[in-house]
């Protein structure tokens, strides 16, 4: 089991090689417009190498730059690079609400904004995907993609993941909201799941309202014998738990 996030693993540290953030637009034959995302290139990118990507989704309240306002993510990945914790990983953070107007404004529980999420499985599929691959030196198989999220971003990588096994083999949710399907259907045939996944994680405060929904994921996957890791974190439904989550996860990917 991989350890616990240790004191200081978000804080920025002076004098270490750094990777680079930035925000990136693509064009989405989906929703009919450019949409934004913003990409995390490792210390030392280097176009002469290849890279795995792990697409790393925001919740209900957010957009593409959540993880970014509210819990540094790139400071995260500069730390665990600096100590040797990390396969050289492009990460992606997209915006899950695939729909014209895709900012985290009024009723943000509005059955089209509902909606825009799950049509973001195929903004995902059919355009961010193929943007990154050609505008990136990426390694494109799906042994060399990932993807994971918090609260609805861990609904959806459930969901999509697990439903595109053709494409992730490595799947992880931060407290994952009620949009996630039902275990049942997503992991209808136990046996191929789990010859196919070669991480699913799940993880949940255990102070969290929406624990149940995890909870039943973790029940479902153990008597179906599916190999997942299961870790309650203390907290809630909060920034605490997901940037945890990013630690624990990441270092697990790509490996071997």
């Amino acid at each position: 089991m991989v350890a616990a996030a240790p004191e200081g693993f978000d804080q920025y540290r002076e004098n270490i090689p750094r990777g680079i953030i930035q925000a990136v637009e693509y064009p989405s034959a989906t929703v009919g417009n450019s949409r934004k995302a913003m990409v995390y290139t490792p210390p030392g990118f280097s176009s002469a190498n290849t890279y795995n990507v792990l697409y790393l989704l925001h919740g209900i309240g957010g957009d593409e730059a959540e993880w970014y306002n509210h819990a540094a993510p790139q400071i995260i990945l500069d730390n665990m690079y600096d100590d040797n914790k990390l396969e050289p990983m492009i990460v992606v953070f997209p915006n899950g609400r695939a729909m014209p107007n895709d900012r985290a404004e009024g009723d943000l529980f509005d059955p089209e904004k509902i909606l825009a999420f799950e049509r973001f499985e195929r903004d995902l599929l059919d355009d961010l995907v193929p943007f990154v691959e050609s505008n990136y030196p990426t390694r494109t198989g799906r042994e060399n993609r990932a993807i994971a999220g918090l609260s609805m971003g861990g609904g959806q990588s459930l969901n999509i993941g697990l439903n595109h096994l053709e494409q992730f083999a490595w799947i992880g949710a931060f407290s994952a909201a009620p949009n996630t399907l039902d275990p049942g259907l997503l992991v209808p045939n136990p046996d191929e799941t789990a010859a196919q996944v070669r991480k699913l994680w799940l993880s949940c405060g255990d102070e969290d309202n929406l624990k149940h929904i995890s909870d039943h994921m973790h029940a479902y996957l153990t008597e179906q014998n599916v190999p997942h890791i299961w870790r309650e974190e203390n907290g809630g439904h909060d920034w605490p738990v997901w940037k945890s989550g990013l630690y624990q996860f990441s270092q697990l990917l790509f490996q071997g």
